[in-house]
């Protein structure tokens, strides 16, 4: 009897209806030679430490840092865990080869092989890696099962990413609470402190103190209009500076051109072409749903996941934006499944997939296939099934991902960008402006929308640093014809301007944030070369921030995200650089994936996470902060930059002038 073991009832199901195993039973599918079982979530999980040693149940700084010599599992002791994992065990013991149809990502292999690993499995394990849950999909990938071995560097990735949370998580929390939290025994407020998790509230928290800190500046533009255009003066300032800092400066230049004809010194036009947006990866996709619909990180990983189980799009925990050109030949059939939904198909239907890129051939460019940046997944596209069984919300994203997908086989859309300079006197003037020449891919997105479409738009663009997809969605700025060498008159005009401050994070840009370890990146080849250094994984980012809104350390208000007050003074409490630096947990998440690659010894890592647990502890254990302070007596001593202060200087105490 061959065993499947997929990674929740549903997929399990379907799974067995592909195969044949059609007869039901408590826990599992059988027929045709298969049985078909399921877990759901983690049956298994790492020791909790009194299961290593009995001094360790109680909280104790003197008992850290907890490092087991040897990491173990266990079964979850909720009933309904239990009664699957019997079943799974009883069936394994019965198999002549397992087939692990788990979810195909790290911590899918991670959960089917502790399975295994205590059922006690002794017979062959093949594995099934699938991008879809279509049954074409399924039928290939049993035709091309691996041995698990193939795998194996996964596996020891999810592993370490498991003993590192696990390492850190447990030794950090227990030292700083014990040395920093307010209260005594079980009234002792617990200080949550996670691998991935506090380095993006300290993002949250910097950049809200950037924000708090921010002072701003007043400084003139200079304009002119000639012709109905509006051109800006270039006059020289020093770098990082404002060319005219006081009204006084302002008239002085406003005086100079008054009354003087404007005179056109250039105008040079340069054509140009605009791809379209790239295709989703799972970060993108939750980035642009936040922008245009509002919907959390959360929401959204969880509307793509029900179309992706409704097999209507590929696997979504997905890093990159990119198809394996094995799939090129398969377009044209995906096309022609959803084009009674997406008229925008219809130029596209009578192409064939050729690779020629000529005329009547379904274009075929690197930015779009490229198997150099494909790993274990491709981008999020729609599988080609009819898009028929959806509800309102996993509508739009569907949509969303398909537009995205027939945009990128329409030509590009082509511009004619126009630089015009001026001149009054010897004081420069330039304008720059836009024409688009043809619509290309544009032409996808061209709808009529409803009011309600405007204001959702309108809604979601607020309070944004960046377009998820890096195009300009502005209007495009048509300039009249100017010729070299003419003249006129002109309206000048001086025009008084503040300084902004940044902007509080919302969760669109909270996920870029975390992407790129911190760092505002919008050109999108140069955020794809720091995804190796983001922190945290795009299936897990999602729960990272969830994970901060329950813990109370942040907070939503409207679409911005604030700190709150405790998240504030965990921070402040945090000595250890390691825990609360993106870049450095970066460094990390790099490794973690060298790791998978198989370029990294999972074995220094586990030395390297040992030592790095260590320092944590003896940092908290020789610092002389959270002692209580010598002026209010109501806080505690906090270290700065450099210095030492009190926990509530936000209060008021005077000891605040240590920092």
């Amino acid at each position: 009897m061959i065993l499947c073991i997929a990674e929740k009832p549903s997929v399990g199901r379907y799974i067995a209806s592909v195969v044949g195993a059609t007869h039901s039973h408590d826990g599992f599918m059988e027929g045709n030679g298969y049985c078909v079982s399921w877990t759901f979530g983690h049956l298994c999980g790492l020791f909790a430490p009194d299961e290593y040693k009995s001094e360790w149940k109680g909280w104790n700084l003197s008992t850290l840092p907890m490092i087991p010599e040897r990491f173990a599992i266990h079964v979850d002791k909720d009933d309904r865990v239990q009664k699957q994992f019997n079943i799974l065990k009883g069936l394994i013991s019965q198999a002549t080869e397992v087939i692990n149809c788990g979810d195909a990502g790290q911590e899918g292999e991670l959960i089917q092989r502790w399975v295994y690993q205590k059922a006690g499995c002794k017979v062959p394990v093949k594995r099934l890696w699938v991008s879809s849950l279509t049954e074409e999909a399924i039928r290939e990938g049993f035709q091309q099962l691996k041995d698990q071995s193939a795998y194996q560097h996964l596996y020891e990735a999810g592993l370490m990413r498991a003993i590192g949370d696990w390492l850190l998580g447990m030794n950090a929390t227990r030292a700083y609470t014990l040395r920093y939290a307010e209260g005594y025994g079980r009234d002792r407020q617990v200080l949550s402190i996670g691998r991935v998790q506090t380095p993006t509230l300290a993002l949250v928290v910097k950049r809200q103190a950037d924000i708090e800190r921010f002072r701003p500046r007043t400084y003139w533009e200079l304009k002119t209009k000639y012709r109905d255009t509006l051109f800006s003066a270039q006059l020289p300032a020093e770098e990082d500076d404002y060319a005219i800092k006081t009204p006084e400066e302002g008239q002085q230049w406003l005086n100079k051109i008054q009354g003087k004809p404007f005179v056109i010194t250039s105008v040079e036009k340069k054509k140009g072409r605009e791809s379209a947006p790239r295709l989703f990866d799972l970060t993108s996709l939750q980035v642009e749903c936040n922008k245009k619909y509002g919907f959390t990180a959360e929401r959204t990983l969880q509307l793509i996941q029900s179309l992706y189980e409704k097999r209507l799009t590929t696997y979504p925990r997905v890093d990159t934006t990119f198809l394996s050109e094995d799939l090129y030949p398969k377009i044209p059939a995906t096309l022609q499944g959803i084009k009674d939904f997406f008229p925008q198909t219809a130029p596209l239907l009578a192409l064939k997939a050729d690779g020629k890129n000529g005329k009547g051939s379904l274009p075929k460019t690197k930015k779009v296939f490229d198997n150099k940046k494909v790993t274990d997944h491709h981008a999020i596209i729609p599988t080609g099934q009819r898009p028929d069984r959806m509800d309102a919300d996993e509508k739009k994203v569907y949509d969303l991902v398909a537009l995205r997908f027939i945009a990128n086989f329409y030509p590009d859309c082509e511009i004619s960008q126009t630089t015009v300079l001026g001149a009054v006197e010897d004081v420069p003037f330039k304008v720059t402006g836009k024409e688009i020449l043809s619509t290309g891919w544009r032409e996808v997105f061209r709808k009529d929308k409803t009011e309600t479409d405007k204001q959702e738009d309108t809604a979601a663009d607020s309070n944004e640093e960046e377009s998820s997809d890096g195009k300009n969605t502005e209007p495009v700025k048509v300039l009249p014809a100017f010729v070299e060498g003419e003249s006129g008159e002109h309206t000048p005009e001086l025009a008084e301007k503040t300084t902004t401050p940044p902007k509080y994070y919302t969760e669109a840009t909270l996920l870029r944030a975390m992407e790129t370890a911190g760092k505002t990146v919008e050109d999108e080849d140069l955020r794809d070369a720091m995804k190796e250094n983001g922190i945290g994984r795009p299936s897990t980012r999602a729960a990272i921030i969830e994970k901060l809104f329950q813990r109370k350390y942040i907070v939503r208000e409207r679409k911005s995200i604030h700190a709150t007050e405790t998240g504030i003074r965990l921070i402040q409490t945090i000595i250890s650089p390691l825990l609360k630096s993106a870049e450095l947990t970066g460094r990390w998440e790099k490794k973690l994936r060298e790791i998978e690659r198989g370029e990294f010894e999972a074995a220094e890592f586990l030395k390297e996470l040992k030592q790095m647990t260590s320092d944590v502890v003896r940092e908290v254990k020789t610092n002389k902060a959270g002692m209580p302070c010598p002026v209010c007596r109501k806080g505690v001593i906090i270290r700065g930059n450099t210095r030492y202060g009190c926990s509530r200087w936000r209060e008021g105490c005077t000891y605040a002038e240590a920092f």
